[in-house]
């Protein structure tokens, strides 16, 4: 075959390219520090470099930002939970201080101004926040768990289950001493039959008082017989049917001396309460049985618990733009690796009860009771030595009215050791739930801690294999650039003397 000299011109220039492609592939390489700058130079390489970009994405958004944003959102919550522990351990040692019988005026002064200053903390570390979403109310992250101002238009609807296994009894007390101000209020002395005088009933308490007027087929209990809400006065109780009182205010019952029959229920809308017959009471408790009561409550003062957070409820302040909530479970989950989620909210319907800011307004009451039955009684012994009532007749009564003083004293001191004393089994039970709720939290940050660890170890595989399938190592790639260019540059010599002889030279 004769070679001509057009044919191997462009057989050089042809070489030339190819080594001159390669040098500016290794060039682009060791300038990039990359495999490929094009899919179209290694397909395999460009779909692994994509699913591995893909997989690192994802696992840096689990461990750069959602596994952060858990533990912070769990440590406002450990924190809150932490203090409300302390909160709630401090009105537990009042209850224990308040439980014994032996205080003096101080004593009950300084359990007064504790009891005031810890009712004001009970709930606000329920509106505790983490970047301004309130980790406590669930899906309502934007609402506070209380109303943080007084609002007197907002009026909800409000259904709330209450248990058999909270009744409790209740103690009142008829007759209580007024002291007389002059001789002639004092010389009518206190007749025996108006005595101060202690009567016990059966009562349920609902989360408010100072509600609006109660319907009698607002009260309902869960009848096991045909397992469905029946009104309670269709209750019956050996042959009779329970007689359901609502119209009666708390003062003409307090002026009746708290009579209550074994047969009637009565609700008092001014303290939320509902008082149950000794029978009524009794068949509710061995039945096991539910209540269910619906009222309504127009006006909150701050402090006081949002009804949408803990029972079924509506807000009807606006009657043409009415707003129900239904009470269900509203876990916040976070996902914080492939496949895997945890919830990091606690509900503050599960950790802080909606008794305990009555629990500690009853015990304070308690407590100013039994400051005010000892004021009277030091009140009128500060009488007797006055000289306007040092006639027999004035020192006669004084001893009746300081009679019923100290009974009243007696009673208010044994009152508030029995309220205390009870404080002490229920803040106790306040407290292991706050203890159960800090362990639960625990555990889950501890599965997100050790999430987090595999989830860096994750991200660091990635990235190596990441790099391994797109880098290149400087040094060879200066290896290979170098021997490229040597051989660019030994073609183009090898052309020149080639391209450069003719037949001529020859001849």
């Amino acid at each position: 075959m004769r070679v001509t000299n057009s044919m191997i011109s462009r057989n050089s220039m042809t070489n030339i390219n190819n080594n001159k492609i390669n040098v500016d592939i290794l060039n682009t390489q060791m300038t990039t520090q990359k495999k490929i700058s094009r899919p179209s130079e290694d397909p395999v390489i460009a779909i692994r470099a994509l699913r591995l970009r893909s997989n690192l994405s994802e696992l840096n958004q689990y461990y750069e930002r959602n596994i952060p944003d858990a533990k912070s959102w769990m440590e406002v919550t450990e924190g809150a939970l932490e203090n409300q522990q302390k909160i709630l351990d401090d009105i537990y040692k009042e209850c224990v201080t308040g439980s014994t019988d032996t205080y003096t005026p101080e004593n009950r002064a300084s359990i007064l101004k504790n009891l005031e200053s810890l009712r004001q903390q009970v709930y606000n570390e329920g509106n505790a926040d983490c970047a301004g979403r309130h980790v406590f109310t669930g899906y309502k992250t934007n609402k506070q768990l209380t109303f943080a101002e007084d609002e007197s238009k907002t009026k909800y609807e409000i259904t709330e289950k209450i248990s058999f296994e909270d009744i409790e009894e209740k103690r009142y007390y008829s007759n209580t001493v007024v002291v007389p101000n002059n001789p002639a209020e004092v010389i009518t002395g206190v007749d025996i039959n108006d005595m101060p005088q202690e009567h016990i009933a059966k009562r349920i308490r609902l989360s408010y008082e100072q509600t609006e007027d109660l319907s009698v087929s607002d009260l309902k209990y869960f009848d096991q017989a045909t397992q469905s809400w029946e009104n309670l006065e269709n209750m019956q109780i050996g042959g009779d049917f329970v007689n359901v009182i609502t119209d009666l205010s708390y003062d003409d019952w307090a002026n009746d001396n708290f009579e209550v029959r074994p047969y009637q229920a009565i609700y008092f809308k001014e303290t939320g309460e509902l008082i149950l017959g000794e029978d009524v009471a009794n068949q509710l408790s061995s039945q096991k049985s539910e209540l269910s009561v619906t009222y309504q409550k127009e006006g909150f003062s701050a402090g006081e618990l949002r009804p949408e957070h803990y029972f079924d409820c509506k807000d009807i302040t606006d009657p043409d733009n009415e707003i129900e909530y239904t009470k269900e479970n509203q876990e916040i989950k976070f996902n914080i690796s492939f496949k895997q989620s945890i919830t990091v909210n606690t509900q503050a319907s599960d950790v802080m009860d909606s008794s305990i800011g009555r629990d500690v307004d009853e015990l304070a009451t308690a407590v100013k009771a039994s400051i005010a039955a000892h004021d009277k009684v030091e009140k009128l012994k500060q009488m007797q030595k006055e000289a306007q009532y040092s006639d027999p007749a004035s020192q006669e009564a004084l001893s009746q009215w300081l009679e019923a003083a100290e009974k009243e004293a007696v009673y208010a001191d044994d009152n508030m050791q029995k309220i205390f004393s009870r404080g002490v089994g229920k803040f106790q039970q306040y407290k292991d739930t706050v203890t159960l709720a800090r362990t639960d939290l625990g555990s889950r940050e501890q599965r997100v801690l050790l999430t987090e660890e595999r989830m860096a170890n994750q991200q660091s595989t990635f990235e190596q294999l990441k790099s391994r399938n797109e880098d290149m190592e400087l040094s060879d790639i200066i290896i290979q650039y170098t021997a490229a260019y040597n051989a660019y540059q030994a073609s183009l010599q090898a052309s020149s003397k080639a391209n450069g002889q003719t037949l001529l030279n020859y001849l």
